[in-house]
């Protein structure tokens, strides 16, 4: 299935379906398409290991606009952080949920009083994340808590401090939009004594990737009453069946955010904080 708008874009052509409320009858079909042909090894996008816990998986870049499919998959062991999943963007987000509950915690960030975290600045070198440990030092309290389900869209502004993670069963998906703002910087909070340091993004290998991505295409087919995709993987074998456990647990929650690290869920260009 080939969505694009008159233009030849992935990013106007889904955010006209959410804005017009017709996301849940095309989004779903489009996404299957897309990781079945990652999972039969049709596609050359490599799956990133994100340190937020999720898989990312490109589907386009446009100057100062990306899409990706983002996915939360008991088939792979999520990514360590080094700082904490408390951060904020440089661009606008837009997230329409595939399957799952995905549940923000917006984050209020004050420099009065005693401080727990230090502020670091994300910046993206080809596969390696380096985060600069700044003098800026704050405290931060949870805020505004909401949960998107199946079907639902959410957005988050540039520049606002929140922590992502999935509650109930142990995956969901999302497709993100990124729009990039001027002047806007990719920042995370990490424990006061981390220095700066430099993180090498890890792909997934293909056979690891193609099982998450079939996983993941059956989970949107079941969840829509869609046709299901009609895939051999590469290796051979096959993922668990969709709606069950196994492999490496996905990220879960219903406690605030840990002290630990993400530097950006990020689907726009590689100014910084890339996915």
């Amino acid at each position: 299935m080939r969505f694009s708008d008159r233009h030849g874009s992935v990013y106007g052509a889904v955010r006209d379906e959410i804005a017009a409320g017709t996301a849940t009858g095309s989004l779903p079909a489009w996404a299957r398409d897309v990781l079945a042909d990652v999972a039969a090894g049709r596609s050359p996008t490599a799956v990133v290991r994100h340190p937020l816990g999720f898989l990312c998986v490109p589907v386009e870049r446009r100057g100062e606009l990306g899409v990706c499919l983002h996915i939360w998959s008991p088939q792979v062991a999520p990514a360590e952080s080094t700082t904490s999943l408390v951060h904020c963007h440089s661009w606008d987000l837009v997230s329409f949920v595939l399957y799952g509950n995905v549940r923000n915690m917006r984050v209020r960030v004050e420099e009065d009083g005693p401080a727990t975290h230090r502020v670091f600045e994300v910046l993206s070198r080809g596969d390696v994340d380096e985060l600069r440990a700044t003098g800026r030092t704050v405290r931060y309290t949870p805020g505004d808590v909401a949960t998107h389900r199946s079907g639902e869209t959410y957005s988050l502004p540039a520049g606002a401090f929140h922590s992502t993670f999935i509650e109930g069963e142990p995956d969901a998906a999302t497709v993100a939009l990124g729009r990039q703002t001027p002047g806007g910087g990719d920042l995370s909070l990490g424990p006061l004594d981390t220095p700066s340091h430099q993180v090498r993004r890890m792909t997934c290998d293909p056979d690891e990737a193609a099982r998450a991505a079939l996983h993941s295409a059956r989970r949107i087919a079941a969840e829509y009453s869609l046709e299901p995709p009609s895939v051999t993987l590469p290796s051979g074998g096959d993922p668990a069946p969709s709606g069950g456990a196994g492999g490496g647990a996905a990220r879960q929650s219903s406690e605030p955010a840990p002290p630990r690290r993400g530097p950006d869920d990020d689907p726009t260009p590689r100014r910084s904080g890339r996915p």
